[in-house]
């Protein structure tokens, strides 16, 4: 699966704001990461890996209509923009639905209905982890707490061991 044109098309979609490419690339590639470890079906791959990448899509249009970046915008505006990014590069109609249901819900971490969310949900995790707490204590119990309460596949448990 060649994810390199949906890459370029975020990164140009998010042009002059580092911040936010860098943490989708990191999504991305934590996301990559547990598909492999947990061996998942070639499906469940693409549509992890592709809804990791345009997972916070919604944010630009979020701070634009609401003054705020806040996950509920995100979940509020983020499928919309998924759905016309993914139609642009011809995704099929089922990977889009599913990517579209992904980040309208990456937020919510009640009722996980998939291994697809399960893996978006863990790789924004451990991104977020590092990036939302600058403080090593503050981090360390984040962490504990997200281990405990979040993470339940293998690979994002020692992924969070080895990291936090």
């Amino acid at each position: 699966m060649n994810n390199i044109p949906l890459l370029r098309a975020m990164i140009s979609y998010d042009k002059g704001d580092p911040k936010r490419i860098h943490h989708f690339l990191k999504v991305y590639e934590f996301a990559h990461l547990i598909c492999e470890g947990e061996k998942v079906d070639t499906m469940t791959q693409q549509i992890a890996e592709t809804a990791a990448i345009v997972h916070d899509i919604g944010i630009h249009v979020s701070e634009q209509k609401y003054d705020s970046c806040s996950g509920k915008y995100q979940e509020i505006e983020g499928p919309e923009e998924a759905r016309k990014m993914l139609s642009e590069l011809y995704y099929a109609d089922n990977i889009i639905e599913r990517v579209c249901y992904l980040v309208g819900h990456h937020h919510t971490y009640t009722n996980i209905d998939g291994t697809d969310y399960r893996i978006l949900v863990e790789a924004d995790f451990l991104v977020n982890l590092y990036e939302d707490f600058p403080d090593p204590d503050k981090r360390q119990e984040a962490a504990e707490a997200a281990y405990k309460n979040i993470f339940s596949t293998e690979t994002a448990k020692q992924l969070s061991k080895e990291l936090y």
